[in-house]
């Protein structure tokens, strides 16, 4: 099997990055990651969950077919983040992006169906990450199929990003 070949970029279509704002004072900080008005009617949530991932261990890749995620990185913890877009027909077909973002650098990443997203933690401590999709988890009542693509389970996906080189990478 032919490798696939991906255009490294800083951008992929529909990929919102924006970087989180803390507000700190002496009890700890705050950080907007989520407003109505700041964002597409499209993507706003549905849902609201937290998951943390512990040191050198992965989630995804994987992909959606209609739902879209809101992600917040803004720590504890830092992340590698790997994104492909799988969208025939988009302007950034078979692009990928890399980005860190975590406690040193927090961001807010939308990613639209078919863009294939996968993380890994890559700090000494657990990271903590926040997701809001645009849509319920298998649905109303958790009972339609999942709406996901989890590439992390065909050992010959084309979205395998070596994570090693990737930590390298997102560290410098």
């Amino acid at each position: 099997m032919n490798e696939p070949h991906f255009t490294d970029t800083d951008a992929i279509d529909g990929v919102i990055v924006t970087s989180g704002v803390r507000y700190e004072d002496g009890r700890g900080w705050l950080m907007e990651f989520f407003r109505h008005d700041e964002m597409d009617a499209s993507v706003h949530p549905a849902m609201g969950y937290l998951s943390v991932t512990k040191p050198g261990l992965s989630r995804g890749p994987h992909e959606h077919r209609e739902q879209s995620d809101v992600f917040c990185f803004a720590g504890p913890g830092t992340f590698c983040i790997g994104l492909w877009d799988n969208r025939e027909g988009s302007a950034t077909f078979d692009a990928r992006m890399r980005l860190t973002a975590g406690s040193d650098a927090p961001l807010i990443i939308t990613v639209p169906p078919g863009v294939v997203h996968g993380y890994r933690c890559i700090s000494k401590e657990a990271g903590l990450v926040v997701n809001v999709p645009n849509r319920l988890y298998r649905g109303e009542g958790k009972r339609d199929p999942i709406d996901e693509i989890r590439h992390e389970d065909d050992p010959a996906n084309p979205f395998r990003l070596d994570f090693e080189a990737m930590t390298a990478e997102c560290t410098r």
